[in-house]
């Protein structure tokens, strides 16, 4: 239970943190392009981007063992949550968290290969690694994103789950028989 409490505070910290990271990357946008979205320096738009993602990425990094598990909980937790509590939109919320993390793992184990591909004494620090680095970190960007945009739905089924067990338990009453059939049409 402990590690749960752990995992779900990392994962409260993961999405204060991109909530942070996106806004500074809106601000820094809304001041460094045109109306039409086109960056007035491309060089500085894309070094922001790369930190922007690299960021992100790193706050990632803390929730990533857990994830799993988080949403495995989480699933469980939605199947035994009265509907009451529920929202329809958990279920495809989970669905995309899952998905953005079979990417995000098969995205790694593609970096995990790509040092081998590089030159010789392209090592961390060299700029053939940081450029495929700042690569990795974009292709994996976007599944990040969807951690950060949806992510919460876990945070709400846990706390859903605790109201659950607080309330009162409802108990079971029998449908109740009219006494007359229903609607009396024979009735003048």
């Amino acid at each position: 239970m402990n590690h749960r409490r752990t995992s779900l505070r990392r994962l409260n910290r993961y999405l204060r943190h991109s909530e942070r990271i996106l806004a500074s990357w809106d601000a820094f946008t809304e001041f460094n392009t045109d109306l039409d979205g086109w960056p007035f320096d491309e060089d500085a738009y894309g070094r922001r981007a790369a930190v922007r993602d690299a960021d992100t990425a790193a706050a990632f990094a803390s929730i990533r063992s857990g994830a799993r598990q988080l949403l495995a909980t989480a699933r469980l937790q939605l199947q035994h949550l009265p509907a009451h509590l529920t929202r329809d939109s958990w279920p495809g919320q989970l669905t995309i968290l899952e998905e953005a993390l079979c990417r995000l793992d098969a995205l790694d184990k593609q970096w995990q290969q790509t040092p081998a591909r590089l030159p010789q004494g392209a090592g961390p620090g060299t700029e053939v690694y940081i450029d495929a680095l700042d690569e990795h970190h974009a292709e994996c960007w976007s599944y990040l994103d969807d951690w950060a945009c949806h992510g919460r739905a876990i945070l709400d089924i846990q706390a859903a789950t605790r109201r659950a067990a607080t309330q009162p338990k409802r108990p079971q009453l029998p449908a109740v028989k009219p006494r007359h059939g229903g609607y009396r049409a024979t009735r003048r």
